[in-house]
């Protein structure tokens, strides 16, 4: 929207705290995106997981297909409010005899699915003394995903664990991302120590707007996410971020701002992809 000349868009981070009582996740997401939506937000990111997030077994239970009500919740409150809507992620049900998916999609301000995107990499770790295996339910996806919200922004689309990947980002950035979301639900401790880094690096080496929805506080199963769910520019400056409760986030992105950047320190621009050559393998 135009504001004392400049081009802004007004966005939302949405924070939760996501058990496995899926019909109070969705009561919360509801409330919260219509709280963003009455601030001004035209364009809303939810969470990583925010109909369900627990145990392996819960996790089953809530898992639905992109025709299921989470998904025509989502459709249903964009067209209601008029806005773009990162519906986080869902666990996607599969197809016959595949694993679940971690699913993000992209809602239009006409209530219409946009853009799918399915968590490329997988949390398989281990964090003080905790594994977390991801791929035991879940299979990832294999496409890199651009969409573009109804004022025309290229919008590149990410979850989570992905944020550890620069490689993704920069191939959204190369592609025309100028916003890119990240619904997460990121661990206490990785939050604590590497949250902030990471969205500050991925918003400054990209020159992109960086919208991040994080989980906040205990779910089922002893899982905790660390909050502090931020909107970054491309200059790496945090514009607002969250406390350590539920509720939403907003800022504005100066769209302009953002192409004054790019024009003069031109990092992307001054790329040199000829130069760059993968090794044949990756050495862990």
């Amino acid at each position: 929207m135009p504001a004392g000349g400049k081009t802004l868009l007004r966005v939302a981070a949405v924070q939760l705290n996501s058990t496995a009582d899926k019909a109070a996740n969705m009561a919360a997401a509801d409330r919260l995106v219509r709280a963003a939506a009455a601030d001004g937000a035209k364009l809303i990111v939810l969470p990583e997981k925010w109909t369900a997030l627990g145990r392996d077994e819960e996790l089953r239970g809530a898992a639905e297909t992109l025709q299921g009500p989470a998904v025509a919740w989502a459709c249903a409150i964009a067209r209601e409010l008029a806005v773009d809507l990162v519906a986080g992620s869902i666990v996607e049900s599969p197809a016959s005899g595949q694993k679940l998916a971690n699913t993000s999609v992209h809602v239009s301000p006409q209530g219409e699915v946009l853009a799918v995107y399915r968590k490329v990499h997988m949390f398989d770790v281990e964090i003080e003394g905790r594994s977390y295996r991801e791929s035991d339910i879940e299979d990832p996806g294999d496409e890199i995903v651009l969409s573009e919200t109804a004022t025309g922004v290229s919008l590149g689309m990410s979850i989570c664990y992905d944020l550890r990947f620069p490689e993704l980002y920069r191939i959204l950035a190369v592609r025309g991302a100028r916003v890119i979301v990240v619904p997460a639900a990121f661990t206490l401790p990785t939050t604590r120590d590497h949250w902030e880094v990471l969205l500050r690096a991925r918003a400054i080496e990209n020159q992109a707007f960086v919208v991040a929805a994080n989980q906040i506080g205990p779910h089922p199963g002893g899982l905790r996410s660390g909050g502090r769910s931020m909107i970054v520019d491309p200059w790496g400056v945090v514009l607002a971020q969250a406390g350590d409760r539920e509720g939403h986030i907003v800022a504005d992105l100066d769209l302009e701002r953002q192409l004054e950047i790019r024009a003069q320190l031109p990092a992307l621009a001054n790329r040199r992809p000829s130069a760059y050559r993968w090794p044949r393998e990756a050495h862990a």
